[in-house]
């Protein structure tokens, strides 16, 4: 199994940045709950161990690396909200908790490694797409680590508000237990109702 490495950030280093951010978001695919954006500045010479894309990851792992994230690097994470993903789209909400991480940080990096093969379109610094880029760069797997630990601890909170949609464990994905309890327990504020299995039971509930 492959590992993310320093290569792209050794390689803008080589062209004169000093100060890279990997950037990375969770939550696209979700029926409820924000999506979250992280943009992580890692010290080179105090990298964690052992970081990777954070789906190859157990839990406890991502929470024990999370922690090291926050001690060793300058971190900014961003949550979108659900209104703000049905007033434009899932896309673009992802682009503006990038956006809103780059610029949550305390200096402007001068070199961004973004997952993904898109650079939103608010980001003005010199920025580099990377297909797959939590499991290339170290940077951005330190961002998706960030991104999905904080995400996740929300979606807990949110389960003890509204049991019953499983989200302790599915964080708001469509799991069967999450698309049965939507027609069971119906629609919360929390759900995505731009997104057709939340739209459709909505709908059908006007009939």
């Amino acid at each position: 199994m492959t590992h993310p490495d320093y290569s792209f950030e050794a390689a803008a280093r080589a062209l004169g940045a000093t100060r890279i951010a990997g950037v990375d978001e969770v939550g696209r695919g979700p029926l409820a709950g924000p999506v979250t954006a992280a943009a992580v500045v890692l010290d080179p010479e105090n990298i964690p161990e052992g970081l990777n894309d954070s789906k190859k990851l157990s839990a406890k792992r991502r929470d024990v690396l999370a922690k090291d994230i926050h001690r060793l690097a300058e971190v900014s994470i961003v949550h979108v909200s659900v209104a703000e993903i049905d007033e434009h789209n899932i896309l673009r909400a992802s682009h503006i908790a990038m956006e809103r991480a780059v610029a949550g940080l305390s200096m402007a990096p001068d070199h961004l490694l973004i997952d993904g093969n898109m650079i939103p379109k608010g980001l003005t610094i010199q920025s580099q797409a990377v297909v797959k880029g939590d499991a290339k760069s170290l940077s951005i797997a330190a961002a998706s680590i960030v991104a999905k630990t904080s995400r996740d601890a929300l979606m807990m909170d949110l389960a003890q508000q509204f049991p019953g949609y499983g989200w302790e464990t599915n964080a708001g994905y469509p799991s069967p237990k999450h698309k049965a309890a939507l027609i069971e327990l119906g629609v919360t504020p929390h759900h995505r109702r731009s997104f057709k299995p939340v739209h459709n039971i909505l709908y059908q509930g006007k009939n």
